[in-house]
């Protein structure tokens, strides 16, 4: 019975203390954190929002050995500034590039993909993932291309 006793005291006790610590740690928040967190949260609504015109693009038939770029033209349809971060390819044969200063609401940004058919042959398939700021996170661009053997195999003017 003392036993009991003890352990529901030790219990009690223990409730106690935590809930005291809860409003020792409330009480802890001073007025510059309260308003960035007021900040933080009327903030928490705006978004960039990329928007791409066509996501994939097909270069038909080329060449063996040929460099073929092509430019993907996006739109800020969001509420707050859009940055891509990074831009990697699927493989080496294919080189992005990006805007690199922050795109504005309803500003226009590109992404432009080279891709080296040299030692490619045949139907392929390739992308391109982007690192943004936005809700997703990321975005994919796609493109194919047929290349035509031309016995080469390499880059042309080399």
């Amino acid at each position: 019975m003392i036993k009991k006793s003890l352990a529901m005291f030790a219990i009690a006790s223990l409730a106690l203390t935590a809930s005291c610590k809860k409003e020792n740690a409330a009480l802890r928040i001073d007025d510059q954190t309260a308003k960035k967190a007021e900040l933080a949260h009327a903030e928490a609504g705006k978004l960039p929002v990329i928007s791409f015109e066509n996501t994939e693009y097909d270069f038909g038939t080329v060449d063996q050995g040929e460099k073929v770029n092509h430019t993907y033209t996006f739109t800020n349809t969001g509420t707050a500034d859009l940055i891509i971060s990074d831009a990697k390819a699927s493989c080496g044969c294919t080189v992005p590039s990006f805007t690199k200063d922050a795109v504005k609401p309803g500003e226009k940004g590109e992404v432009t993909v080279e891709f080296n058919t040299a030692g490619k042959k045949g139907s392929q398939s390739k992308t391109v993932t982007l690192t943004l700021n936005t809700e997703k996170g990321t975005e994919m661009l796609k493109f194919t291309a047929d290349v035509k053997d031309n016995g080469i195999g390499v880059a042309k003017g080399k």
